[in-house]
């Protein structure tokens, strides 16, 4: 009796062990350009030295899904591993002739499209893997549209803790208290990925929702 409780004992205390270094899968999902690879890069670069992906004004400049292992985030004396996953802007429309404004010829603007398209499909199917999720969303437009809705419905289905981060406070049409109102079943942090603006509320928020994966 007594080696069986012995055993359970180190069991328990291995099995801790094991979970406090399993890396946390952290996906960045969002639409296009709300700022999802330039909130990784910030991350990336804070606390590895290293940027995670390019950044662009052209939609879907990000059509693959990218990351980097072993981030390790420090935050009031407290680390967590985290492997960084950003993935391609959400959208349930792309038309290559959205692209052509760019200065971008009818074959490059249609070869972008089918891309986009593409990583779409891949950013729905990485969810699957994902153990939290921020969704990144650009404060200074409308949070009531049908991507977002697409976002959120994809994730409630699969039970995964989510962050939503209102991008874009230095911008004067940001709203952060309109993205709130969209989503009060989540917390909502607001945050300029490009300024490093209250990434610290936005640090505690992820240690706190990682927390919770199993």
């Amino acid at each position: 009796m007594a080696i069986k409780i012995f055993k359970n004992f180190f069991k328990k205390i291995f099995s801790s062990m094991f979970k406090q270094k399993k890396d946390i899968k952290l996906g960045f999902y969002g639409p296009p350009n709300a700022g999802k690879t330039s909130l990784a890069n910030r991350i990336c670069k804070d606390f590895t030295g290293e940027e995670l992906g390019n950044v662009s004004k052209v939609p879907h400049e990000t059509r693959n899904v990218q990351f980097k292992e072993k981030v390790e985030i420090e935050y009031k004396g407290k680390k967590m591993i985290f492997k960084m996953i950003d993935t391609p802007g959400i959208a349930t429309k792309i038309d290559y002739e959205d692209f052509l404004k760019y200065k971008m010829g009818k074959k490059e603007a249609k070869k972008r499209a089918k891309e986009a398209t593409q990583g779409v499909v891949e950013s729905i199917k990485w969810l699957d893997d994902m153990d939290v999720v921020v969704i990144v969303l650009d404060a200074s437009e409308n949070p009531y549209n049908q991507v977002n809705i697409t976002i959120i419905g994809n994730l409630v289905a699969r039970k995964i803790p989510v962050l939503i981060v209102a991008n874009k406070i230095d911008l004067r049409k940001a709203d952060v208290k309109k993205v709130e109102a969209a989503f009060p079943e989540y917390d909502v942090v607001g945050i300029s990925a490009k300024q490093g603006k209250n990434l610290e509320e936005f640090y505690e928020s992820v240690f706190k929702l990682s927390k919770k994966v199993k």
